[in-house]
């Protein structure tokens, strides 16, 4: 749970912080590799 909240920060603070649209799409790739990420931990 503690992940979660975590990663809604990081996602929150990478969507405030980037200024264009190329910027956001690297934004959402890298919250979508760390849900990846996070999801295989879980797994295992």
């Amino acid at each position: 749970m503690k992940n979660r909240y975590f990663i809604m920060l990081l996602v929150a603070l990478g969507l405030s912080s980037c200024a264009t649209i190329e910027g956001i799409g690297k934004d959402l790739e890298s919250a979508g590799e760390a849900i990846q990420e996070g999801s295989r931990d879980k797994g295992e």
